[in-house]
């Protein structure tokens, strides 16, 4: 069964939910050819119910459960039928259609798991491993869907990914605190005399600060880091790195000495196609 041949309300709800919940990822599909940003919406939809399952339970436990489900959905045991899971079904067919490799969304699911608990992250290799298996995998999958795996993609996918993710986690920062979530390692908080407490109380200090700011600095370095290599790859895998663009500009944003990293600074939807336009047009991103 071809991808083309599934209900399409499938693929809509896949669309509406990516729309609804990541803008930003569903913006960047736009600039892709259909059939494989069908599959892409897929995978992002995927993403999207996996980590928005903290915000759906009160417990971990629950959560735990929630996610058992799409790991036995993968595993292909228990539960019978998708009919009533138009994500799973979407997701499913991508990895038959595209010979999707399973393991990398395993993994990714195994790492939200720390979404459950209030455990803060401990250090940047614990950080640089959560992203790698998170936003990482996102961009390689993508890249899967257009053109063959290379050492090169997936060597691209890997700094594209922590660049994106690590600015995330920054972004993130108000949303986080407020529910005593902590993203930003603990080691790298005390090596700037600073620690979770002054986090979670939602005021920048300039311990937090040094340590916010070094962050981005990593977030810098493997964004030049993608942009060296995405010349490297081959042109039709170039534009599902897109959203690279939109990482650039959040970057330059969080770098800015006024801004305050604990107050919410939403971007407004237009100005967010804006900037994917603009990048699709400058040729760097050209399939």
């Amino acid at each position: 069964m071809s991808a083309t041949n599934a209900p399409i309300d499938a693929a809509g709800f896949c669309a509406d939910l990516v729309r609804s919940r990541d803008f930003a990822r569903y913006a960047a599909t736009l600039f892709m050819p259909a059939i494989p940003r069908r599959a892409l919406l897929a995978v992002y939809a995927f993403n999207t119910e996996i980590s928005r399952v903290r915000e759906q339970v009160s417990q971990p436990l629950p959560g735990e459960m929630r996610l058992q489900w799409w790991t036995d959905m993968l595993g292909g045991t228990g539960h019978g039928g998708i009919e009533g899971n138009p994500v799973a079904a979407e997701l499913l067919l991508a990895i038959r259609d595209f010979r999707l490799p399973v393991e990398p969304l395993l993994r990714l699911i195994e790492e939200h798991q720390f979404d459950l608990y209030n455990d803060p992250m401990p250090s940047m290799a614990a950080l640089e491993g959560y992203v790698t298996d998170t936003s990482s995998a996102l961009l390689s999958l993508g890249a899967r869907l257009v053109a063959r795996p290379s050492e090169q993609i997936d060597h691209l996918a890997r700094h594209a990914g922590l660049a994106q993710g690590i600015a995330q986690v920054i972004a993130a920062l108000p949303r986080d605190a407020a529910r005593r979530q902590l993203f930003v390692p603990v080691q790298l908080l005390e090596s700037h005399g600073s620690g979770m407490e002054e986090v979670y109380a939602g005021k920048q200090t300039p311990g937090t600060r040094a340590a916010i700011d070094q962050l981005v600095g990593e977030a810098r370095a493997h964004l030049a880091t993608a942009f060296e290599l995405l010349a490297g790859v081959p042109p039709e895998a170039r534009p599902v790195f897109l959203p690279l663009a939109l990482v650039r500009r959040d970057l330059q944003r969080l770098s800015r000495a006024d801004t305050d990293h604990f107050v919410p600074q939403p971007t407004s939807r237009l100005r967010t196609l804006w900037t994917l336009w603009r990048a699709s047009r400058s040729g760097r991103f050209g399939g």
